[in-house]
């Protein structure tokens, strides 16, 4: 079980935590919404939570708390620049379908 970052959403979390000047780690985690039932939610962490499953990629900590891990299991979380466009991108094997608009997923 893991949620993993790629070198490049590493890269960007931590030079975000460190223009922040505080923070722990990243909390990556689902929610109800959207069209397809459920939506990616991402926060800097300023502590642990004594539920949070805790995984450590290229030197970030990510917690994700036990509900959302059953959805989000296996996911590798990258950071892509796609022209002036530039942001976080799920790479969820779980995933059965997502909404036409991106912003919502079904497992």
């Amino acid at each position: 079980m893991a949620v993993t970052l790629t070198e490049s959403a590493a890269k960007h979390v931590a030079n975000y935590l460190g223009k922040r000047g505080k923070g722990v780690g990243l909390r990556v985690g689902v929610r109800t919404t959207g069209c397809s039932g459920m939506a990616y939610k991402l926060e800097f962490a300023d502590a642990a939570d004594a539920s949070d499953m805790q995984f450590e990629s290229h030197g970030i900590r990510v917690f994700v708390d036990p509900k959302s891990l059953v959805y989000i299991d296996g996911t590798e979380l990258d950071f892509v620049r796609e022209g002036l466009n530039e942001g976080f991108r799920f790479n969820n094997p779980n995933v059965k379908s997502e909404c036409g608009c991106g912003e919502s997923f079904n497992v």
